[in-house]
């Protein structure tokens, strides 16, 4: 739909580098070429390489975001201790795409453990245990960078680790009962 559309940014963009999965900032009026649109993310290629746009940043490329808009929480104070509901950060994660299967990676099977602890500074600390489709996709830092970045906008988390582990394996079975149904598997 936007593939290989050239743009420039309206405004400042959060964006991941591909593959390394670091954040970078791409500046207002930087000239992108959109490559891949799917999943509610964008691919975009800009001088200095590849880099992921979020979808609810796509007004940054002058678009409309195509899927509903993350959970919101009520806000919290600075420093307040708050508990962490592992629900939440299960529903962070479903924002989370897959960009080549255009299915949210808990949805998709990709998430094995997440485990809630309390951290040294007071908040919580968020582990989790995600896999990949195939051992050589170039997008796990990608994927996990973004899942880190989501958990980390829950309230009272103050710091969490996306660790990609490849036992076991990944098979389609993992897929959710939604998620085949989405994928049109049953």
């Amino acid at each position: 739909m936007h593939d290989h559309t050239e743009r420039a940014l309206l405004r400042d963009c959060p964006a991941i580098r591909i593959p390394s999965g670091e954040p970078l900032l791409l500046p207002q009026g930087t000239r992108v070429i959109i490559t891949q649109a799917l999943g509610g993310s964008y691919t975009v290629a800009t001088e200095s390489g590849l880099a992921r746009v979020a979808d609810e940043h796509a007004d940054a490329l002058g678009l409309e975001p195509t899927l509903p808009p993350p959970p919101e929480f009520p806000p919290c104070a600075p420093g307040e201790n708050v508990p962490v509901a592992e629900a939440r950060v299960w529903d962070q994660l479903r924002t989370c795409y897959d960009p080549e299967i255009a299915l949210n990676i808990v949805d998709l099977g990709l998430i094995y453990d997440c485990q809630i602890s309390p951290a040294e500074d007071g908040g919580s600390r968020v582990d989790i245990k995600m896999t990949l489709t195939a051992p050589g996709c170039g997008m796990g830092p990608t994927i996990a960078a973004e899942a880190r970045q989501k958990v980390m906008a829950v309230p009272g988390v103050s710091d969490a680790q996306v660790d990609l582990v490849w036992d076991p394996p990944w098979n389609q079975a993992m897929i959710s009962e939604t998620g085949r149904m989405q994928l049109g598997l049953v």
